[in-house]
């Protein structure tokens, strides 16, 4: 069974999505290579960066970065599981700032890790990116936006299109000049000349849909 590197050759990425459209190249020359993201060369585990997504949903970075510290402070790890969530309760969990349902999606995130019902990452390297995605979304409070940051940023797989992310349909738009934003759909359709490095394509879209000649301070993410 093939096993799944974490990461991919952005030079090979490069070339390709010069070659494959020229409306893309013309941005792509403007802003310059882009860097892999830092999280492929860092460890990694599934369920501890599952159970930050879940708490840096709807969130702004910093507000979410504050909440996240208070839980580490209060379970004495850095680590998010099962094991030491169970060391804090309901009560604590609120007192840090966490809402009732994310209360609820953490525990359900750490009910099916105890009980074996996600993959681990060794399980994960041989897994197509769709069947990680299903294996996961039935977690509460885990959709499929969520699974495919992870695949992105974390797994560094290659050919990731979030399509429903309005930051992806906002770059697809100022990219080709459109009057309004492309439906997922005809998104999925317009992305497949960028196979199969759709991912690194996707990192050009956020930046294009948040370009602007006044730098903006960088955003803490969940899988940063």
């Amino acid at each position: 069974m093939p096993r799944h590197a974490r990461g991919f050759d952005v030079d090979q990425a490069l070339a390709h999505l010069q070659r494959s459209d020229r409306k893309l190249a013309g941005w792509i020359r403007r802003l310059g290579p882009l860097p892999a993201p830092d999280g492929w060369k860092r460890s990694f585990d599934p369920v501890d960066a599952l159970a930050r997504a879940i708490l840096f949903q709807q969130l702004s970075g910093k507000a979410a970065s504050t909440i996240v510290g208070r839980v580490e402070a209060a379970i004495g790890s850095r680590r998010l599981h099962a094991d030491t969530l169970s060391l804090i309760d309901d009560a604590g969990l609120r007192a840090c700032g966490v809402s009732g349902n994310k209360s609820l999606a953490l525990r359900d995130l750490a009910r099916r890790e105890a009980a074996g019902e996600l993959p681990t990452l060794r399980q994960m390297s041989t897994m197509d990116h769709e069947d990680i995605i299903r294996a996961l979304v039935p977690v509460r409070g885990i959709g499929r936006w969520t699974v495919e940051m992870m695949l992105m940023f974390r797994l560094g797989r290659p050919d990731i299109l979030p399509i429903d992310d309005l930051g992806i349909r906002k770059g697809a738009q100022r990219v080709d000049k459109a009057g309004a934003m492309p439906t997922p759909k005809a998104l999925a359709e317009r992305g497949e000349r960028w196979g199969p490095y759709r991912t690194y394509a996707s990192l050009y879209l956020w930046r294009i849909a948040d370009f602007s000649a006044d730098p903006k301070p960088a955003t803490n993410r969940s899988q940063d």
